[in-house]
C-alpha cells in the first residue's frame, strides 16, 4: 500500500512555507502532518534533542507572530486558542527534525520539504534578478529622459515653423489690363 507521503506535492508544501523574521519557515503543526506524527510527538523529539536545533534551525513564535500566522493561514485557525506558541522550523530545522524522528515517512517527506524550500529559493533569486534588471532599466531611462525631452522640444519647433521675413516671388507677372496686354519680363520689358 502506498504511503501518504507519496501523495504530498511540493506545491502543497510550498503553500505551508511562511516568511517570519526574515526566514522561510514551516510551522510545527504543518511539519508534523507532513511527517505523519502528532505535533506533540514532534515537539517532544525536538525538546529531547535541543542541541540539534539552534535558533537558526528552530524558534518559538512570539504572541504577535502567532496571531499573524493564525489570521493569515486558514488551516492553522485551530492554533488560535492554544496556550502553546508554535515552533517555527527553517529548512535546516525541518531536515534535522526528520533525522530526529527517523521514521521512513519523515525521511521521504523531508526530501519533498527540501525541494519546496529550494524551489522557493530559486523563485526568489529569479525575482531578485528581475528586480535588478528593472532597476538598471529605470536608471538608464532616467538618464535618457532629459535627452528625450530635448529631442521632443526640437521636433515640436520643427513642426510649428515661425514665419520668416517676406520674400519676393520668383517668376513672371502679368500686367494689369491697360494699354499693353502682353506679358512683362522683369529684365527685358514688354513682349
Amino acid at each position: 500500500m502506498a504511503d501518504a507521503a507519496t501523495f504530498i506535492s511540493v506545491d502543497r508544501i510550498e503553500r505551508r512555507i511562511l516568511l517570519i523574521r526574515g526566514h522561510r519557515i514551516i510551522i510545527d503543526a504543518d511539519l508534523a502532518e507532513l511527517y505523519g506524527v502528532p505535533t506533540k510527538a514532534l515537539n517532544q523529539a525536538v525538546k529531547r534533542n535541543a542541541e540539534r536545533f539552534p535558533s537558526d534551525f528552530a524558534f518559538r513564535l512570539n504572541a504577535g507572530e502567532k496571531l499573524e500566522v493564525v489570521t493569515s493561514c486558514d488551516h492553522l485557525s485551530g492554533l488560535r486558542y492554544s496556550p502553546v506558541r508554535p515552533v517555527a522550523f527553517t529548512e535546516h530545522g525541518a531536515i534535522m527534525a526528520a533525522n530526529v524522528l527517523s521514521s521512513p515517512r519523515a525521511v521521504r517527506a523531508s526530501v519533498l520539504v527540501v525541494r519546496a524550500f529550494v524551489r522557493l529559493r530559486q523563485l526568489l533569486a529569479t525575482h531578485r534578478e528581475l528586480a535588478d534588471k528593472l532597476a538598471e532599466l529605470e536608471r538608464r531611462i532616467g538618464s535618457h529622459d532629459a535627452a528625450i525631452r530635448n529631442l521632443m522640444s526640437v521636433i515640436r519647433e520643427l513642426m510649428d515653423p515661425r514665419p520668416g521675413p517676406p520674400r519676393e516671388r520668383i517668376g513672371f507677372r502679368t500686367r494689369p489690363k491697360g494699354p499693353s496686354t502682353g506679358l512683362v519680363c522683369r529684365n527685358r520689358g514688354t513682349w
